[in-house]
């Protein structure tokens, strides 16, 4: 009986409440399922979130909420193409910051679908 401690990382900070022991062999299944899981439940950002399921330093599962997209050149028709890239690398700059400083939340229904999957194994 080898028992492993499964640990959830979102946008790479821990999220201590979903950590879970779960037997060794059965830890590659349950990290998938309850990142596909919390893939579903955590709404999108503006920029992208990854979500790993990890054993010590060791990334077992992995899956990304892909980022909205927010068209910054729809102001911007007819022929200046300086001023779309100065818009585009603005706000290449600014989604950098968001990712630096970002906290995702994560919502109350993710917790409890999470335990309910926990509870259903």
């Amino acid at each position: 009986n080898d028992l492993v401690r499964l640990d959830i990382l979102i946008n790479g900070e821990p999220a201590l409440p979903l950590a879970a022991i779960v037997p060794r062999e059965d830890a590659h299944a349950t990290g998938k399922a309850l990142t596909r899981k919390l893939k579903e439940l955590i709404p999108r950002q503006q920029f992208k979130v990854p979500i790993q399921a990890a054993i010590g330093r060791t990334i077992v599962a992995s899956s990304a909420i892909s980022p909205m997209r927010k068209d910054v050149l729809a102001k911007c028709y007819g022929g200046d193409i300086s001023r779309k890239k100065k818009l585009l690398a603005k706000q290449a700059k600014g989604k950098k910051r968001m990712k630096a400083l970002g906290q995702v939340n994560v919502p109350q229904e993710a917790f409890m679908a999470i335990l309910n999957l926990n509870d259903g194994s």
